[in-house]
């Protein structure tokens, strides 16, 4: 299967009816700020450089962001942080991702969510993420050339822990989440973990510009490896 033929499917899905239901609420009732937009309400697929060694990893669409605009990390605050941030350290080629014509272009970065659509209270339940998982593990089969994984946020960075033990023994205890921290896979790539860009993370200072770019350098340095 084509990766382009992976994304129509996942385009197309409509396997958990709680998920549909709740990206499509969100699409008709919109933001008063995005009243006049047509929302996409649709699942998410990943983007970016097929050929990269390091993928990024978010948990889901946002409900104004990815799930308005069709695109992961694009029209919202983290997009906005994120984006400042990869651009200034050479992962794209513009600082903005604002709308999906918008001109960006990743370097030796591919951008995905472990979750395709937008879940009530950003909380997925197990069977949403294991129905998705199906999708994720035909995205790394197509992403030959990786050899890193940044996990953004926690609950992503489980996510990723859950998705390898389907086909790993592996003793979560030996995985604590930190920022920057790195840990050796089973398939000999890296998990690094990263605080996620959201609003409330950049307000608490919990991380800024300095810290996130400080992080993707320490990345591309274990890219080289």
């Amino acid at each position: 299967m084509t990766l382009s033929k992976l994304n129509k499917l996942i385009i197309d899905c409509r396997q958990c009816g709680r998920l549909v239901n709740f990206r499509e609420k969100i699409a008709t009732e919109k933001r008063r700020q995005y009243i006049d937009e047509t929302y996409w309400g649709k699942p998410i697929t990943g983007y970016g450089d097929i050929n990269s060694q390091l993928l990024m990893i978010g948990l889901a669409p946002a409900a104004h962001g990815g799930n308005r605009t069709g695109r992961v990390f694009t029209g919202d605050k983290s997009a906005d942080f994120l984006f400042k941030c990869l651009y200034k350290a050479g992962f794209s080629n513009q600082s903005i991702s604002i709308s999906k014509d918008d001109g960006l272009k990743l370097k030796n970065l591919y951008l995905t969510t472990a979750l395709k659509c937008v879940p009530p209270e950003d909380k997925p339940k197990s069977d949403e993420l294991k129905t998705c998982f199906k999708f994720f593990r035909e995205e790394i089969n197509h992403l030959a050339n990786i050899n890193t994984i940044v996990a953004l946020g926690k609950i992503a960075f489980d996510a990723c822990l859950n998705f390898y033990m389907q086909d790993y023994e592996l003793k979560r205890k030996d995985f604590i989440f930190q920022h920057g921290t790195d840990y050796l896979l089973p398939d000999k790539k890296i998990l690094i973990g990263s605080y996620h860009p959201s609003p409330r993370n950049v307000n608490t200072g919990r991380i800024d510009e300095n810290k996130m770019f400080k992080l993707l350098k320490k990345v591309k340095k274990v890219m080289d490896r």
